[in-house]
């Protein structure tokens, strides 16, 4: 699936009906789904056309969290106009400026800026949680099969899945049975969804890329903002944003523990989807980080709350298979 940037038939008639008739559409995105984005752009006005065509995408848990988040006070995009049968969305455009290509330029506003996005973290963990689904053993287990379901024969192994399914489900209790309040779950909250924009509220950051948003445990989006799949956090930032997090959100003592087994099982995860985007979806770039996954997984795979799953990966996925495997996708 590579999808071109060409705006939809419908995208000139729906900005018609939405008061922005005369407006140019410009290219601005595509990401790892069958969604894409447009800057729609009108004299001084400017705003971002969301294609998320059906029956691939449906836009409504966009709009609906969008809405949740700013009625709590939160920096999403605001919802312009919709077209739910076309899968046209217009929501408020909040820039170029995003974290990642802000702290490559500036890295020495690392810290400020991920202390800052920790912040929001702490200010939506203390808010009851969205009505959405439950980020349950299921959705955690259907997700770490990603791994074993395309990765996994992708370099030519035969691994012993009954063993791994019964690996989770010993170490997912400490997540399941955490003291830590359940709180919405944005699942992709990394450098490249937040964005940096001019305004007080919401310390100065707008959100994107939460449609996939679940109820579950406060420490997922502090693993998707710390172990990045698409940039190196320095351990010595992570330790430090976390200790910050403690310091400002006081989580009870069985979070190292949920960090380190949400940090496998998102790791776990992403390796199966990067690598069934360059199978199945035709997108080679993301084999690239997969170095890095593998670097992630294997240091939360040292905490003793991952024994079970850490004893699986050392019987099951040799360590030359997971890193001289590579340089054989690239190849590919």
């Amino acid at each position: 699936m590579v999808t071109a940037m060409i705006p939809p038939a419908a995208a000139p008639a729906f900005l018609a009906r939405a008061g922005w008739g005369d407006a140019a559409i410009v290219p601005l995105a595509g990401d790892a789904s069958f969604r894409r984005y447009f800057r729609v752009i009108e004299d001084s006005r400017r705003a971002v056309l969301m294609d998320a065509p059906p029956p691939h995408e449906d836009p409504r848990p966009f709009i609906a969290i969008a809405e949740h988040l700013l009625t709590d006070g939160f920096a999403a995009p605001r919802i312009l106009a919709r077209d739910l049968d076309d899968g046209l969305v217009l929501i408020e455009d909040f820039g170029d400026l995003r974290v990642k290509e802000h702290l490559d330029a500036r890295p020495d506003e690392e810290m400020a800026v991920y202390a800052r996005a920790i912040d929001l973290l702490a200010d939506l963990h203390r808010l009851p949680a969205a009505p959405v689904p439950a980020y349950d053993r299921a959705v955690y287990q259907r997700e770490v099969g990603l791994l074993t379901e395309w990765y996994c024969p992708a370099i030519g192994l035969a691994v012993d899945q009954d063993a791994y399914v019964a690996a989770w489900d010993a170490v997912l209790p400490q997540v399941e049975q955490s003291a830590s309040p359940t709180v919405t779950v944005l699942r992709d909250y990394h450098a490249e969804n937040i964005m940096l924009i001019d305004r007080a509220a919401s310390h100065g950051l707008g959100l994107l890329d939460f449609q996939d948003a679940l109820a579950g445990h406060p420490a997922y989006d502090l693993v998707s903002l710390l172990q990045d799949a698409r940039r190196d956090v320095p351990p010595a930032v992570e330790a430090a944003m976390l200790a910050h997090y403690k310091a400002v959100a006081q989580p009870p003592a069985d979070f190292d523990a949920a960090y380190a087994v949400l940090g496998a099982q998102r790791n776990a995860k992403i390796i199966g989807i990067f690598t069934r985007l360059w199978q199945r979806d035709g997108k080679p770039r993301y084999l690239s980080y997969l170095p890095r996954m593998w670097g992630l997984l294997e240091r939360d795979l040292a905490h003793p709350a991952l024994a079970p799953v850490a004893d699986w990966f050392a019987a099951n996925i040799p360590t030359e298979k997971r890193h001289e495997a590579l340089t054989e996708f690239a190849a590919a």
